[in-house]
């Protein structure tokens, strides 16, 4: 699920007036290498994602992505109506960590009784 980060990242958009007075946002970097395969992913969905190519999401943007949609206030902490790479990558690493939290604390699963020759 690495490319939940792109997925709850994207669900951001429609600038408000607000907005539009403040710096625009940092777009993603545009050089990939170095990067894990799921960094350079989450680039490359963010820019695909980006239509208007202004470096943030629209509510707009995300519309085709119900999931990232839905997300899209959480992933929006600054309240601008948009959601940047940063905050994308932000709400990726609290969902990745709330996650792992629900992973550890599933009880195990029972092993399987061996069968008898």
């Amino acid at each position: 699920m690495k490319m939940n980060l792109l997925a709850w990242g994207a669900a951001a958009l429609l600038c408000s007036s607000m907005a539009q007075a403040q710096a625009p946002a940092a777009p993603p970097p545009a050089d990939t290498e170095g990067l894990s395969k799921g960094e350079a992913k989450a680039i490359r969905e963010f820019k695909m994602l980006d239509f208007n190519g202004d470096g943030k999401l629209s509510r707009t943007e995300v519309k085709l992505f119900p999931r990232l949609a839905n997300a899209f206030d959480e992933a929006d902490t600054d309240h601008d109506g948009f959601v940047s790479y940063a905050e994308v990558r932000a709400f990726a690493a609290k969902y990745r960590a709330e996650r792992d939290r629900a992973k550890q604390q599933a009880p195990a699963a029972p092993a399987p009784a061996a069968s008898a020759p």
